[in-house]
């Protein structure tokens, strides 16, 4: 008998052992969590009614927050080929959604933080087919694409509010001019 196979049997069913036994952990471990769902924002009133955005608007857009006053005056020049929003047959509003070549209806929608989005219904607010209200005033209308892509595409959209048709725009007032210094009088 040889004593160095007695010793190299049981070394070999530990380590047969051992690697069975590593094996069943490695098919066996828990599966991780699934991620929770995305947070779905409220859809609120928004700050104002759709009405307010039905007119004729004169439409410009800008890509670096520098050229914003200039696309202003520019969007301000298109009211001779104006945009036209009008009124949906449900209570929206008839616009564009990005590379749509008919108006679709659409619906503004309140969110949290006093925010607002113009978009698709039946969509929450903020969802990538939207566009967010970044300021509204009455006059002035400025809405940003949610979608990256639509955004660096067409930019942060202008619209400023032509006048009534046969009515002429109001111009803006004038600086007034400073006052000259008076002019001493001549020395006698």
């Amino acid at each position: 008998m040889s004593l160095p196979h007695r010793h190299g049997l049981p070394a070999a069913l530990v380590l047969g052992m051992l690697a069975f036994g590593l094996a069943g952990c490695a098919t066996s471990a828990p599966e991780p969590p699934p991620p929770p769902p995305p947070q779905v924002t409220p859809t609120l009133p928004p700050s104002f009614p759709p009405a307010d955005l039905v007119g004729r608007w004169g439409l410009a857009a800008y890509h670096k927050d520098e050229d914003k006053a200039r696309t202003e005056a520019a969007a301000a020049n298109q009211c001779r080929q104006p945009y036209v929003v009008t009124l949906g047959p449900t209570g929206g509003v008839m616009m564009h959604l990005a590379d749509q070549a008919t108006p679709t209806e659409l619906r503004v929608k309140g969110a949290p933080g006093n925010k607002n989005f113009i978009g698709p219904e039946g969509e929450p607010p903020g969802s990538i087919q939207d566009r967010e209200v970044t300021q509204f005033d009455g006059r002035v209308l400025m809405l940003r694409w949610i979608d990256p892509e639509v955004q660096g595409r067409y930019g942060t959209m202008v619209y400023v509010r032509c006048a009534p048709e046969g009515g002429k725009r109001a111009k803006p007032k004038a600086k007034p001019k400073p006052k000259a210094a008076a002019k001493p009088a001549p020395a006698r």
